[in-house]
């Protein structure tokens, strides 16, 4: 369990200059999936780094299995 933690909103995040996912798991593959084919929306938050210009999205097996 995580001592701090930290938040931030969507807007922040997409003024970031580079961005970088890390999902792992096959309990992760649906919201890969929505994340990555789906389309933008509140529904999936993480559908917005569709529009950001240098997000990199690292993968296992697992949580790519639907793509």
């Amino acid at each position: 369990m995580p001592h701090y933690a930290l938040t931030m909103g969507i807007d922040s995040i997409m003024q970031a200059k580079r961005i970088v996912l890390i999902a792992t798991g096959e309990a992760k593959a649906q919201a890969v999936y929505n994340m990555i084919k789906g389309e933008v929306s509140p529904k999936c938050p993480a559908s917005v780094l569709q529009k950001h210009e240098d997000a990199h999205i690292f993968l296992d097996r697992d949580a790519a299995k639907l793509l």
